[in-house]
């Protein structure tokens, strides 16, 4: 199938590889077209201490924006949606037909500094919280029980790690304390 690029209407897509996943972009506008699932399989393995932090993009619908015949999703031909990435400030277009996203130039890169930026706050901040949250997607989350117990393993040695390095003298003196 011929993508063509949403904001350039006359380019048609480029493959590449990032992570290890195919993604489609546009050499002229350097936007990036994300299938349904690329951009979280991209994080993941990108930085994989970001994998048990999910945004559900599709969550709040009633966030949505159309722009009608202004963009158009490369693979169904259809308006696509603006939408707020999370709660960041980045607003990338997505398709409510094939779940599909669209990135502007360097927005990709956004999102991940976003992330990151999200994940070292609520871990430090809401991580009783969201340990629970990740504990209860073991059973219902949107992800494979093994996956949702793998980002239940990754969030507590961040925490760990995160701990230890803003807090080098407790976690010396608790490093030394007998288990039994």
């Amino acid at each position: 199938m011929n993508m063509k690029c949403p904001i350039c209407q006359d380019q048609k897509l480029q493959k590449t590889l990032i992570n290890q996943t195919e993604i489609d972009y546009c050499q002229n506008c350097l936007g990036i077209w994300f299938d349904k699932g690329e951009l979280d399989e991209i994080k993941n393995a990108k930085d994989e201490t970001l994998a048990w932090l999910d945004v559900d993009l599709w969550k709040n619908p009633n966030k949505f924006k159309v722009v009608y015949g202004i963009r158009l999703c490369p693979a169904c031909r259809v308006p696509l949606y603006e939408v707020r990435y999370g709660d960041s400030d980045v607003i990338i277009d997505v398709c409510n037909i094939c779940h599909g996203l669209w990135t502007d130039r360097a927005e990709f890169k956004k999102i991940m500094s976003w992330l990151s930026s999200k994940a070292d706050y609520e871990i430090m901040r809401n991580y009783s919280k969201n340990l629970f949250l990740e504990f209860v997607e073991i059973f219902s989350g949107p992800e494979s029980i093994r996956d949702e117990i793998l980002d239940f393993v990754i969030l507590l040695k961040i925490f760990g790690y995160r701990f230890a390095g803003e807090n080098p003298q407790l976690a010396s003196l608790m490093a030394h304390i007998p288990v039994r």
